[in-house]
């Protein structure tokens, strides 16, 4: 089985992470030039189309035969991941990496007014720029994610610049970004006028990305950039129920938003956009277990990796996800803000039609509500699933007795016993049921 792992927690599953130490390693060099079409991403001399995703797992041979060869990772230091050995994994499969030195933030403490601390962090990224530059698979630094999250202080973007500059000197063949959560005006210009020594800015959108074209035009944005996360509609962008939990997309839906982000806005801006990385290749914990990952926790694939096939291959994978038609409670979808009495039986139901008409088996669980209010992709502990609640939880439909009172999810698998997964959920709130 595979080991699934929350982001930043990689574990080596090849055999191409056993790699000959003793093998010379050379870089291969990697630019941004500008053309009568716009700018261009070239690697050893030829153009290089990136085809990415965010990985926090190592799957790279799977990637790869999805037509994936470029994922780009969250930090260099995890005690969970040799990156020698991630990269001489991605190179062996023809993957490159964009890698990420991890700046620490000043949502989680890091005071960048603090000379001594900055100057350490510095010397720290220093020798992981040594160790990795010569390495075939690397394609660009990314100096921090998402710094800007809840920032006060504008000297993180000069500490940004002094990593840039020192890549520029020990390492002339990797471009450096770093990534930001917003388009905005002033945001962009403080990291223009602070961190000039930048190759490019990266931008990580979700529901805004649909609104990308109008946001780079009013901020008259002309200059050559990545997306280096996309992907499902964040929690905080979405419809809540009536209490003001999230409603979470079916795998379903999902898939037809990374098929709409990549036609409909990301293909239209060759020429300034010289690379994406859709989010995530795995699975990880984030308000539930299923908002942002393209696999389940056992493994499985979801309706997204059939779209990011399609888009990196053109055509869809021989045998495809089963495709989410419906599901309710009680008769209600989650739009419907469901709201169920302690102790009183409900029927649940999943529709799903299959393209290849494989046999479904089902698997539903309740969960209670997430309480967590970290931001940014910050760890989320998993939530447990309650037991005795439903009649049977290995149909299409079962019933469900509500549990005491409070806010919790339903949520359903349909397996086709061909590695894939479909799912859904629902939010319901649970009264007691004797309110006047």
């Amino acid at each position: 089985m595979r080991l699934w792992l929350q982001i930043f927690m990689f574990g080596c599953a090849t055999a191409a992470c056993s790699s000959n130490n003793a093998e010379i390693q050379s870089a291969i060099k990697v630019e941004i030039v500008q053309t009568d079409l716009g700018y261009q991403l070239m690697r050893g001399g030829e153009t290089y189309t990136i085809k990415g995703a965010g990985m926090a797992i190592e799957d790279i041979e799977a990637f790869a035969a999805h037509g994936g060869n470029s994922i780009r990772n969250w930090t260099t230091t995890s005690e969970y991941q040799d990156v020698q050995e991630l990269l001489d994994s991605a190179h062996a499969s023809g993957v490159t990496v964009a890698l990420c030195l991890p700046m620490k933030s000043e949502r989680r403490g890091f005071d960048y007014d603090d000379a001594d601390a900055v100057a350490q962090q510095l010397a720290a990224f220093r020798d992981e720029i040594l160790k990795y530059r010569d390495h075939p698979a690397l394609l660009v630094w990314i100096i921090g994610n998402e710094l800007n999250h809840s920032y006060t202080n504008p000297a993180v973007y000069d500490a940004v610049n002094d990593v840039a500059k020192m890549i520029q000197a020990l390492d002339t063949n990797h471009p450096t970004t770093t990534t930001v959560s917003e388009i905005e005006e002033d945001l962009v210009r403080e990291i223009s006028t602070r961190a000039p020594a930048l190759d490019f800015v990266s931008f990580q959108l979700y529901g805004k990305l649909f609104a990308l074209h109008e946001a780079l035009e009013e901020i008259g944005f002309k200059q050559p950039f990545m997306m280096t996360e996309w992907g499902a509609i964040g929690y905080w962008e979405v419809e809540t129920t009536a209490w003001g939990t999230p409603i979470e997309m079916t795998s379903s839906e999902k898939a037809d938003i990374f098929l709409r982000g990549r036609q409909d806005i990301l293909a239209t801006l060759e020429g300034q956009l010289i690379g994406s990385y859709a989010f995530l290749w795995g699975q990880k914990q984030e308000r539930t277990p299923t908002w942002f990952g393209m696999f389940t926790e056992a493994g499985e694939e979801t309706e997204t990796v059939d779209v990011m096939h399609y888009i990196w291959n053109g055509v869809w994978p021989a045998n495809r996800t089963p495709r989410v038609k419906s599901m309710s409670l009680d008769g209600k979808n989650a739009k419907l803000s469901v709201i169920l009495v302690a102790g009183e039986t409900y029927q649940a139901t999943l529709e799903v039609f299959d393209h290849e008409s494989d046999p479904l088996r089902y698997r539903w669980e309740v969960k209670p509500e997430s309480d967590a209010t970290q931001v940014g992709g910050d760890f989320e502990e998993p939530l447990p699933s309650l037991d005795g609640l439903l009649s049977d939880s290995t149909a299409a439909t079962t019933e469900m007795t509500a549990p005491a009172p409070g806010k919790y999810r339903l949520f359903v698998y349909a397996y086709d016993g061909q590695g894939h997964a479909a799912h859904a959920n629902i939010p319901f709130l649970v009264s007691a049921g004797n309110e006047e």
